[in-house]
């Protein structure tokens, strides 16, 4: 995909964007400890008439390091997301969403309802899902909370900003673990994400995701059973060792129109089946 930079109100980001203008849009965000450039796999699948946009979200990918913690919450980086849509003119289109993407996905969705034609969640808790995710925690709490790791290391102050420079690649392989190492992820993936976590301050403003996460949790709960209106696919890796089955109890009671595809796949499911991925968006998108 083609990449061009928006120089915009609320900053400057980076866009991929297939090039088809005439296209039906799809716009497509990332999530954490990606960029934009996770969607190149799965884009040679998708329907040659959907026109796919990918925009970095702040912080990551090349778009701007901004150093404000409150600029990470979730329903901000929706508003980033909906300047780049204003940017480009685009009055209705489909809107898909993976990890951090997804739940910037459903902001966008709830913020801006009638422009979303078709949403698709992948590996994400569905943030108005509170009897799902509470139950999902629990779980996960009975097991020590292990795979949360990352996630207390990174809220904890200045310590990935200490940590982490100098040890990009560690890092960044570790998540990808047995199937970046047996290429199941694009190896020339894995090494654009090291590049963007290079970038200086990326340790920083990739822990804001997770540091901003009390007070995304807190408008969360106030969402408790508001129900997305907008036809919905949610496609779950049945491997992925954080997003655990229990997140999608009363996933029927968050959508008026939800359908689920599990596929046999760890957390980052359009890099290791996009083909898969693909043919489950296209069927939802184009061709139902």
């Amino acid at each position: 995909m083609e990449t061009k930079q928006l120089s915009l109100s609320r900053g400057t980001f980076n866009l991929r964007d297939r090039g088809n203008a005439g296209g039906l849009p799809l716009v497509m965000i990332h999530g954490w400890p990606e960029s934009s450039y996770c969607w190149e796999a799965i884009t040679p699948f998708l329907d040659e008439r959907l026109r796919v946009i990918a925009p970095d979200l702040r912080g990551l990918g090349d778009s701007e390091r901004t150093m404000n913690p409150d600029s990470y919450r979730k329903q901000e980086l929706a508003k980033d997301v909906i300047e780049i849509i204003h940017h480009l003119g685009l009055d209705r289109f489909f809107l898909a969403g993976h990890d951090w993407g997804g739940a910037v996905a459903q902001e966008v969705a709830i913020a801006i309802p009638d422009r979303v034609s078709r949403l698709v969640i992948m590996n994400i808790p569905i943030i108005t899902n509170l009897r799902g995710n509470t139950e999902a925690l629990k779980v996960m709490r009975s097991r020590g909370s292990v795979p949360f790791w990352y996630q207390y290391f990174q809220q904890q102050p200045e310590l990935a900003e200490a940590m982490i420079p100098g040890n990009e690649e560690v890092w960044i392989r570790h998540f990808f673990g047995k199937e970046g190492r047996e290429g199941r992820i694009p190896a020339e993936a894995i090494t654009e994400y090291v590049r963007c976590y290079r970038i200086e301050n990326t340790p920083a403003t990739g822990a804001f995701y997770y540091r901003t996460m009390r007070q995304d949790q807190k408008r969360w709960v106030e969402l408790a059973g508001r129900r997305f209106t907008v036809p919905s696919l949610y496609i779950y890796g049945n491997r992925d060792i954080v997003i655990i089955p229990e997140y999608l109890n009363y996933l029927e009671e968050c959508f008026e129109n939800i359908k689920l595809v599990e596929m046999n796949a760890g957390h980052f499911v359009q890099e290791e089946q996009p083909e898969t991925v693909a043919a489950a968006m296209n069927e939802f998108l184009v061709s139902s």
